[in-house]
């Protein structure tokens, strides 16, 4: 081998060693990114956070009855506050729904529900598990719930007057609308109703309690009325984006009647006056008739769409969202 070969041998090993090494970093950064999948594995993107128990516990004073904020068909929520000072809503899950639910993936439905990130529902933080306890932390918005306005306090229904109530209808469609067609994977709520869209201090309407109707999906307390008599059947039934539709629906007659659902008596008495237009009946009578009552007239009208119509013919959200957008932005 000449000397001018030698040369060209000795470059060329030189840079096949240099790709070699470029290779190696590469790959090295890419599985680091990239662990091994798990049943538990989720994309990247995944934001919750995993507490310990013994965190979640000292969050709550160990689950200390001062701190309960609300109780629901799922389980007890408590105000708590983090080691880092960050108030939080922690839900415990009820016992025996713990237990029926044992063999299923809660971290992968939990991990999967935080990438939802939007201003018209509650962020979930993070989750804790152990043996018997199923826990879930969520920002923390408020005390006060749609529901607790309208029919808990008589002065809280004062404060919602009809410009506020427009405004907390279409800020519930739009987060209805970011979790049934906005976000991957598409969430579908599976209990819209009143108690389960809190207010802000700015009467900001924010879903919460969204995706978790696996726990659950054949308890009726507190479901029965919110959701269509399709959800019960064994076949094609159970909760989907038209039964959340349905659920608005009637969270909107709640609205504009400011009367409770009553497991589905309020739409027997609401839609006859809806389609009768005898909207002097239906309208909540704690709040002065507005002289511009063309709006009002629409959002009934949306409502009498959400729940007078079977599911293969009930509108979407996206259709009743852009409806009630318009509606808040002073449109007909």
């Amino acid at each position: 081998m000449s000397h001018m070969e030698h040369i060209g041998y000795d470059i060329l090993l030189g840079i096949l060693s240099l790709f070699l090494v470029i290779l190696g970093i590469v790959l090295f950064f890419i599985c680091r990114k990239k662990p091994v999948e798990s049943e538990e594995s989720l994309p990247i993107r995944l934001c919750a956070y995993t507490y310990p128990l013994t965190d979640i516990d000292a969050a709550t004073d160990s689950f200390s009855n001062r701190r309960i904020i609300g109780q629901g068909r799922l389980g007890t929520v408590y105000a708590g506050v983090l080691s880092t000072g960050e108030l939080v809503a922690v839900k415990r899950i009820h016992p025996l729904l713990v237990l029926s639910n044992a063999g299923f993936g809660f971290s992968s439905v939990i991990k999967a529900l935080s990438l939802a990130q939007h201003p018209n529902i509650v962020s979930i933080i993070g989750f804790s598990q152990a043996p018997g306890e199923r826990i879930i932390v969520s920002e923390f918005v408020g005390l006060t719930s749609l529901d607790f306005y309208l029919h808990e306090n008589n002065d809280g229904a004062s404060l919602l007057d009809w410009g506020r109530r427009l405004r907390i209808a279409a800020g519930t469609a739009r987060g209805i609308e970011y979790l049934h067609e906005r976000v991957a994977p598409n969430i579908i709520h599976g209990c819209i109703k009143a108690s389960n869209i809190l207010l802000d201090e700015k009467f900001c309407a924010r879903v919460c309690d969204y995706g978790l109707s696996f726990l659950a999906s054949r308890e009726k307390r507190g479901l029965v009325g919110y959701v269509d008599d399709k959800y019960w059947r064994e076949r094609g039934g159970g909760a989907t984006r038209e039964s959340d539709v349905y659920g608005f629906g009637v969270v909107l007659l709640e609205i504009l009647s400011g009367r409770k659902c009553e497991e589905g008596l309020l739409l027997k008495w609401a839609l006859p006056l809806i389609k009768e237009m005898r909207f002097d009946e239906l309208l909540d009578p704690r709040l002065v008739i507005p002289s511009e009552i063309k709006p009002l007239v629409r959002l009934a009208k949306v409502a009498l769409a959400c729940v007078g119509n079977s599911r293969t013919n009930r509108p979407s959200i996206i259709q009743v969202a852009k409806i009630l957008n318009n509606l808040e932005n002073g449109g007909e």
